[in-house]
């Protein structure tokens, strides 16, 4: 029997599947919408595709640090149960430890190999959603590397080793030895994940943020009524005192409450005897935005009563 392309659109419509896991499903099938149907299920393909519009905004994020690359995933899932399930759990940190040598791009991960099988990563993530029965994504991945020194990591919240709600990677560049750099990062990625900076340095800064801040105290100082040169200096103190806040250098060391990051680092250059630098950093936190639906029971009832 011919496929045609209204067979694919009822099939599709009614198993909210791939156009062409539909075309494939008539094909085996004669043309048959039902036996089709049937088909696609038990493939578990209209069973992920009827729950790929639910939103996905709990799940893991994974952290994997190999040599001179650290890397982060995060797969989403709907409930915060299914992070503790050691299926999802296994197949986080599987597809995680491909990012370092595949890179970000979603795309090219999905499309890679699952390790120790014959099927891609997209095609192991659909038996998943079938299998456990919530929808689940591969949502962002990001690396991090340094041509010499170290990635130091840290997992907030952590379900199992590498797997947690937020991951913080930092680069530090240096001739030092490990001995010297792990501990630093250690705690320096714990710092970013305690502050959540909005840049590296102050060059690196968001211009419009700047920019908005600065309009905000602007209008502050102007309400004080006194003279515009008593403002402009003014607004560089209180500048200076956002930057504190925002900027990873220029912010203070969360695990002693008084020195500046900046600081922290030149100090353990130089009890080393060489130059460290705080090359870059990475900050995930799981669910970030996405929004989430918020249920109104009451309303649902409502609805139902007509």
């Amino acid at each position: 029997m011919a496929i045609t392309a209204a067979l694919v659109k009822e099939l599709r419509d009614k198993s909210g599947a791939g156009m062409m896991d539909c075309k494939k499903a008539l094909a085996e099938n004669d043309g048959s919408v039902e036996a089709a149907m049937d088909w696609l299920r038990t493939k578990g393909l209209a069973a992920a595709a009827k729950k790929a519009d639910r939103v996905a905004a709990e799940g893991l994020v994974a952290c994997v640090v190999e040599g001179n690359v650290g890397a982060a995933l995060e797969v989403n899932s709907e409930t915060d149960f299914v992070a503790r399930n050691d299926q999802f759990q296994k197949f986080v940190s599987e597809v995680a430890s491909l990012v370092p040598a595949l890179g970000t791009d979603v795309d090219a991960i999905s499309a890679a190999t699952y390790p120790g099988a014959s099927k891609s990563v997209a095609e192991v993530l659909t038996d998943n959603i079938a299998t456990i029965g919530e929808n689940q994504s591969i949502r962002r991945a990001f690396t991090l590397t340094v041509d010499e020194g170290y990635i130091g990591s840290y997992v907030h919240g952590a379900v199992v080793p590498g797997l947690g709600k937020i991951v913080a990677l930092v680069a530090l560049k240096s001739s030092a030895s490990e001995e010297v750099l792990a501990p630093l990062g250690k705690q320096l990625a714990m710092h970013v994940a305690a502050t959540k900076p909005a840049s590296l340095n102050v060059d690196d800064l968001d211009p419009e943020l700047v920019e908005r801040e600065k309009q905000v105290q602007i209008e502050k100082a102007k309400e004080s009524g006194k003279p515009m040169e008593i403002i402009e200096k003014m607004i560089v103190g209180r500048m200076r005192k956002y930057y504190e806040e925002v900027v990873l250098t220029e912010q203070t060391f969360v695990i002693d409450g008084e020195t500046k990051i900046s600081k922290v680092v030149a100090a353990a250059a130089k009890e080393a005897g060489t130059p460290i630098e705080l090359a870059g950093y990475v900050l995930v936190e799981l669910g970030a935005g996405i929004e989430k639906k918020e249920d109104d029971f009451a309303a649902e009832v409502a609805a139902m009563a007509g």
